[in-house]
């Protein structure tokens, strides 16, 4: 039986696989292609689009978060798998055959999908505002057997000041557990390490050439604990960039901007100025886009926000209306106008126009409280126990449209036909994939 084991890095580019002499080896007599990440080529999006083969006008996952207008509420990192509006790759294998099983290891949106195994990060929230360690998992025990045999997920390695090695090294680990357990015909890790310090320190920084030694070494052993379980002959490989991850020098503040133009509207607590989602303007911000949503859909609004950032530095695009169906991002979740970055800069999410203003959660690790995606958590000060206000500390982001060959991942196989000799698109793989997998279980 074959076993096909689909992992996805962010950041990977194709000149770091001259510092990984293990994912080399694995597929020296394979192939390696050229892959382009659709955009936005942020974690939600490009996990949704790979793992659906359909852009986000038709899977519905348009950002790492979503704003739902009727209830005004923002809900980022949190949602379970029915906000997917498409069938993923192992509701598809199902459809061909009950019998093929998939596994699911850490896709962001993987909470409630349909795979017959998964692990996912879901840490109990204490009435006291703690949290305790603990993961989603099917079958549901399961967790209670990865945490006997090899400790807890350590989810503050996972994100944040303390992001390193030990939290893939963790999913990795677990997964080859999980396989030799289970033995599913078609596995996806998500494995996030080369995230971090290339876009803390720049993605040719020494920390971060240093990720990524460290993430070839935990591919290295988890290479050898597949090859022990199942036979170094029985897995098909397939590694893949989610993203590669460019330099910047620069970075827009969509929020402030419309702020200064009497768009946004804050209101004032205790702790500072909280953004009024009621304002006729505001944006959604992540990474090297932005949605932003415009009160009633007013269109008078709409063509005054796409004037104001015509020009600005820092904005390639100005998507509004049917323009959005460019990059298939024309759904009903979609901001009115999307903001896209050049490759040199990002979108910082701040409001405030005076530091002393902010509110308490700008300086602290609070994925799920701030309105968009911020990579400065990455800075945190261990002796202030606070974040500093300066989105210029970032030197990496991702996200923008794909234009040139320096944004472009890589996809490599230790099979040699799998990758058919040509270049991929992320959107490619789902079928492509599917098709494979029920061959192989057929055959």
């Amino acid at each position: 039986m074959k076993h096909f084991i689909y992992c996805t890095i962010p950041g990977l580019r194709q000149q770091d696989l001259t510092q990984m002499p293990n994912l080399q080896a694995l597929v020296s007599n394979g192939s390696q292609q050229r892959l382009t990440t659709s955009f936005p080529g942020v974690t939600w999006p490009a996990q949704a689009s790979m793992l659906t083969g359909k852009l986000p006008s038709e899977h519905g996952v348009i950002a790492n978060g979503f704003y739902w207008r009727d209830e005004k509420e923002i809900e980022m990192w949190t949602a379970w798998n029915d906000k997917i509006e498409a069938p993923q790759i192992w509701d598809l294998l199902h459809e061909i055959s009950a019998d093929i099983k998939s596994l699911a290891w850490f896709p962001m949106l993987s909470k409630g999908s349909g795979a017959d195994y998964i692990c996912m990060p879901k840490p109990v929230h204490n009435p006291d505002g703690s949290e305790s360690l603990w993961c989603y998992t099917q079958p549901q025990e399961y967790y209670g057997d990865l945490l006997e045999s090899i400790g807890h997920f350590p989810l503050q390695h996972f994100w944040g000041p303390l992001a390193n090695i030990k939290s893939s090294q963790w999913i990795l680990e677990s997964a080859v557990k999980a396989i030799s357990d289970f033995k599913p015909h078609f596995s996806y890790i998500y494995i996030p390490h080369l995230d971090y310090a290339a876009q803390k320190l720049g993605p040719n920084s020494s920390a971060a050439l240093q990720s990524v030694a460290e993430l070839d070494k935990a591919l290295g052993e988890m290479i050898q604990g597949i090859d022990e379980s199942l036979g170094n002959n029985n897995v098909v490989w397939i590694v893949a960039s989610e993203y590669v991850i460019n330099e910047v020098d620069h970075v827009t503040y969509p929020n402030r901007l419309l702020r200064e133009a009497g768009l946004l509207n804050v209101s004032l607590q205790e702790d500072g100025e909280h953004l009024d989602l009621d304002s006729p303007a505001w944006a959604l911000v992540d990474h090297q886009f932005s949605h932003i949503f415009i009160k009633n859909r007013c269109q008078e609004t709409i063509q005054k926000v796409q004037h104001m950032f015509d020009g600005q530095n820092g904005i390639e695009e100005i998507l509004v209306g049917e323009e959005r169906s460019k990059y298939g991002l024309n759904h009903e979740r979609s901001g009115d106008v999307i903001l896209v970055s050049t490759s040199n800069s990002w979108q910082a999410y701040y409001w405030w126009l005076d530091d002393a203003k902010a509110p308490r959660f700008a300086r602290t690790v609070d994925i799920h409280r701030k309105p968009g995606y911020d990579p400065v958590e990455l800075h945190f000060d261990m002796e202030t126990k606070s974040i500093p206000l300066d989105a210029s500390l970032i030197k990496g982001s991702h996200g923008a449209p794909v234009t040139d060959e320096t944004q472009q991942g890589i996809i490599v196989s230790n099979s040699s036909s799998i990758l058919e000799g040509r270049n991929w698109m992320d959107i490619e793989l789902c079928e492509h994939l599917v098709n494979a997998v029920s061959s192989a279980h057929h055959s």
